[in-house]
């Protein structure tokens, strides 16, 4: 490996001092790369293949019994629960962790999943009030009524026992200007039916309208490149940076270093169309003048492919992870707070970790942690300050930053969604056509001021629409989640008091803002105004206590132009500087569903070091083959 360092050196000196010797810069990292392989090949054995055999099988009949739901979803944290010889702590049960851990149990490793929460499932969880059920975070995915990627990997990780509704065709409508006579704009999913939609609504913008898809396209397809960058070695992947070369090698870091704004800019002038085509943006929590326009890209893409909900609720998610994992002798325990990641003194490498009790701190040793906690809670709470990597990750990228806080107004309604006339598709409605401004604006208010007048941004969605088997567990009943971002520092002051005993400044300001919600809800919906049985606020520090995020954020790392620049992409990525300590989830590549269950893949394939994206497609297609 010294041969491989001097080598390494004299690449660097060529590339940054003689441009003209690109070509043999290239030559030599390639060269280099394969001595690595060769030498890793040679030396270190690949892990065993999780998706070496089709794991799905006939769907079985909906658990409806909430009983045993809940001894699947709420299996407590008890001393005498902890495995003997857990090979792997993951610290989450987002769809990260669980889809890394259900990864690594089918390959024979012991895994424990440990969440802070009284149920497992991070933002798949689901939760009963008043004799209503809501979802936290699941609205729609895409890519689920076929056989794509996303699709078969839930199927392995749930067995095939997780089943999928379409939402409508017309799945999103965007509501622009006055809420009592918006301008309505349908979005479609499908190609072509996207595409007459808006040349319905814009007929003198169809150039722009079609060069719009052919970025949608070519951001498609260079999205292997950000995978690939992260995958290589990390400081083959800091040459490439270096060196420029790694504009030849993808195209993807010249689209995400524009902005949302920007590229809309350069299609057109129509404001209306720009609102449109930026819509979305709520759905990773970054204004489009600081959005990578190639995230955005990859969201719209996904949701072409049509959207589906699950059948039977969100909860229905990890329900089925759970059960495949206790088939693979691994499981996952709530209500266990990890407040430390264990190291060893002398090595320094991962050991276990600490799970804060009442009775008396516990630990429990294993030799590898995952963390699907984030990249700030993980650095900054769980790591002794005096070895976390934080500071030279944060050097080391561009522009690495919380999210925006998000609020949720969750209300029980008396009624079918037959009787309400509700459809199965979300709204968004915004104020006016300048989405940066009026959305600057608004977030730029102090707490005291928010709410007071309407808000620019709300996200309308009905889920109770959206699963056919709804009507069996809660029927005469629906339910309306609506969903807007919100500056933390409104509410940091009661950040450390206790949930529900945050006295009343804090209810009046939560609720000021979340009535305001509603009340620009029904001017869309006037008949659900006297139809309300339930109704409850959540604010960011709902959100840092249920699902641990630092600033109220539900995305994660912001989804700024800098989160998917080439240096990010090469120093977010599952391994850590830290021996046996692994990152996963939304951090790792990107948020949402899809975003962050492929980021738990990615955690696994570095862990079993071997290619688990290859062989997920070789599995699907010798099943396809059939």
């Amino acid at each position: 490996m010294v041969l491989v360092d001097k080598a390494l050196q004299l690449l660097i000196w060529i590339c940054t001092t003689h441009r003209r010797a690109v070509v043999l810069a290239l030559v030599l990292g390639l060269v280099i790369q394969f001595i690595i392989r060769f030498f890793r090949k040679a030396f270190s054995k690949r892990g065993p293949n999780p998706f070496a055999r089709d794991t799905r099988r006939a769907p079985e009949p909906l658990v409806l019994d909430q009983s045993e739901r809940d001894r699947i979803l709420k299996q407590g944290f008890v001393a005498k629960k902890i495995p003997d010889e857990v090979d792997a702590v993951v610290i989450g049960s987002g769809i990260g962790g669980m889809t890394c851990a259900s990864l690594l149990a089918k390959t024979g490793k012991k895994i424990l999943v440990l969440e802070q929460h009284d149920q497992a499932g991070g933002c798949c969880h689901t939760f009963h009030e008043k004799g209503f059920e809501f979802d936290s975070g699941i609205h729609y995915i895409g890519e689920m009524m076929s056989n794509s990627a996303i699709k078969f990997l839930i199927d392995q990780i749930t067995d095939g026992q997780l089943l999928w509704s379409p939402l409508e065709k017309h799945y999103d409508t965007v509501a622009i200007g006055d809420m009592a006579k918006p301008k309505l704009f349908p979005i479609m999913s499908g190609r072509e039916e996207f595409r007459n939609a808006l040349y319905e609504k814009f007929p003198k913008e169809k150039k722009a309208i079609d060069q719009y898809i052919v970025l949608l396209k070519e951001a498609r397809k260079n999205m292997v490149g950000l995978v690939t960058i992260k995958s290589l070695p990390k400081w083959l992947g800091n040459l490439l940076i270096r060196t420029g070369l790694v504009h030849y090698v993808t195209g993807y870091f010249k689209m995400s270093a524009k902005s949302l704004t920007h590229v809309l800019n350069e299609l057109t002038s129509d404001k209306d169309l720009k609102a449109v085509l930026a819509y979305c943006f709520g759905d990773y929590g970054t204004l489009p003048a600081d959005a990578s326009f190639a995230m955005h890209a990859t969201l719209v893409n996904h949701f072409l492919y049509g959207c589906a909900y699950p059948r039977g609720g969100a909860s229905e998610i990890a329900f089925h992870i759970i059960r495949s994992l206790q088939k693979n002798n691994s499981t996952i325990l709530v209500r266990a707070n990890v407040k430390q990641i264990l190291l060893d003194e002398t090595t320094g490498s991962v050991k276990g970790v600490r799970v804060e009790k009442k009775s008396g701190d516990i630990d429990i040793y294993a030799p590898l942690v995952v963390s699907g906690a984030g990249f700030f809670n993980t650095y900054k709470k769980l790591l002794p300050q005096s070895v976390s990597p934080l500071k030279q990750v944060l050097s080391e990228t561009r522009g690495i930053q919380h999210g925006i806080g998000a609020m949720s107004v969750y209300v029980g309604l008396h009624g079918t969604k037959e009787e309400l006339g509700l459809k199965a598709r979300n709204m968004w409605a915004f104020t006016g056509n300048d989405l940066d401004s009026i959305c600057s604006e608004y977030l730029g208010l102090d707490g005291d001021a928010a709410g007071n007048e309407d808000i620019p941004l709300l996200f309308i969605s009905f889920p109770s629409t959206k699963d056919p088997e709804w009507d069996k567990r809660h029927p005469g009943k629906s339910t309306c989640t609506i969903i807007t971002l919100a500056r933390y520092e409104w509410f940091e002051q009661w950040e450390n008091e206790r949930v529900m005993k945050r006295g009343a400044d804090y209810e009046l300001r939560k609720q000021r803002i979340g009535k305001r919600m509603w009340e620009q809800t029904c001017r869309f919906f006037p008949n659900l105004e006297d139809k309300v049985e339930y109704f409850d606020v959540g604010s960011p520090v709902s959100n840092n206590y249920y699902i641990a995020s630092p600033r109220g954020e539900i995305y994660g790392i912001d989804h700024n132009v800098e989160r998917f620049s080439p240096e990010s992409a090469v120093n977010l990525r599952p391994e850590t500087a830290i021996p046996g300590l692994y990152l996963t989830g939304q951090d790792v590549l990107s948020c949402g569903f899809a975003g962050a269950m492929f980021g738990g893949l990615f955690t696994a394939s570095t862990i079993l070091n071997r290619n688990l994206m290859a062989d997920l497609m070789d599995l699907r297609k010798r099943t396809s083959a059939k």
